[in-house]
Formats: C-alpha cells, structure tokens, sequence
C-alpha cells in the first residue's frame, strides 16, 4: 500500500512538474512573440517546450508501464528482507538457546566430572573386592590341593615304608631262621608243612 500511495504521488507530481514546465514555456514564448529583443527566442522557447513535453511523455511512460514491475520488484525484495530477517532471528533464537544450554552444561560440569570420578572409584574398588576375593578362593583352592597331594604323598610314604619294613622283616627272620635252625629243626618244619599240605588236601 505505500508502494501504490508512492507511485501515486510520483505521478502526481511528474504531471504537475510537466504542466508547470509547458504552462512557463508557453507564457514565456508569448512574451517573447510580442517584441522583446533582449529575451529568449522563440525558437529556443519551443525547443523548451518540446524538451518539456519529451520529459513528460517520458516521465508518464516510466510511471505508466514501469511502476507495476518496479513496485513488483521492491515488494519482492521486501518480502525476501523480511523472509531473510525472520529467518535470522530463528537462528540467532536458536543460537541463544544453544548458548544457554551450553552455560548450563558449563555449570554443572565440575559435578559431572566429579560423579564420573566416584563412579570410576567404586567401580574400582569393586573390582577390588572381586579380584581379592577370587584370589582368596584361588588361594583355598591351591591350599586344599597341596594338602590333598601332601596327604596322599604321605600314605604312598608310609605304604611305601610298610613294604620296605616287611620286606626288611622277612629278610632279617630268613637270616635269623638260617643262624638259628638246626637240621633237626628243619626236618620237623618240613614235616609239619607236608602234614598241613596233606590236611588242606
């Protein structure tokens, strides 16, 4: 609505300004026609009414066939300065958002940072725990084996020397037997050995 209003008004005054310029020819060529030697003449005063009159009808032509595409233009460039305004003060909307957002995050972040180091701690000190206790068990584990090795190594021992007793035993009687026993005695060892044979048969 200014663009029209403005238009109007330029044509207005173009008319205006074209009327005035012919009126002032017009009357300064008749006072001319009239005898002044000294004025203007009246062939300069009709080439300033035919400049005048170009000046108007070009003027008219301007205003008539070029206000609607000038206007058309300004309006267009308005509504892309108004598009361009409004979509930068969507960003810088969106930027002071962003803004307060990262103030917000900026205070809270030695409390951030400090949760995380808690939360490193006592993971830590759980994993800790479970590594203690793992080794403990570990450790009972190892211990109940050795034992069971030591006490089975130990009866395979005493076994072991049990044999090596007996087998000492049986020796030392067989040397003893072979000291001691006469030739009567082994007759009746022999005899008493064959009488036993032949009751078991």
């Amino acid at each position: 609505m200014n663009v029209k209003f403005t238009w109007s008004k330029l044509k207005s005054a173009a008319l205006i300004t074209g009327v005035l310029a012919l009126t002032a020819g017009l009357a300064h060529a008749s006072a001319g026609a009239e005898g002044a030697h000294g004025g203007v003449s009246s062939e300069k005063l009709w080439d300033l009414l035919w400049r005048t009159l170009n000046f108007a009808v070009l003027v008219f032509i301007l205003v008539k066939f070029g206000a609607k595409p000038i206007a058309s233009a300004l309006r267009n460039r308005r509504a892309s300065i108004t598009d361009q305004f409004a979509d930068l003060e969507a960003k810088r909307t969106e930027a002071d958002r962003a803004y307060r957002e990262f103030e917000e995050k900026l205070a809270t972040i030695d409390q951030d940072i400090n949760e995380i180091i808690e939360n490193a701690k006592a993971r830590g000190e759980a994993e800790k725990e479970r590594i203690l206790e793992d080794a403990k068990r570990t450790a009972a584990d190892i211990k109940r084996q050795a034992e069971m090795a030591v006490q089975h190594e130990l009866a395979l021992a005493k076994l072991n020397l049990r044999e090596e007793v007996a087998n000492q035993a049986v020796l030392m009687a067989e040397e003893l037997l072979k000291q001691n026993l006469r030739q009567d005695d082994q007759v009746k060892l022999i005899e008493n050995y064959l009488e036993k044979v032949g009751t078991v048969q």
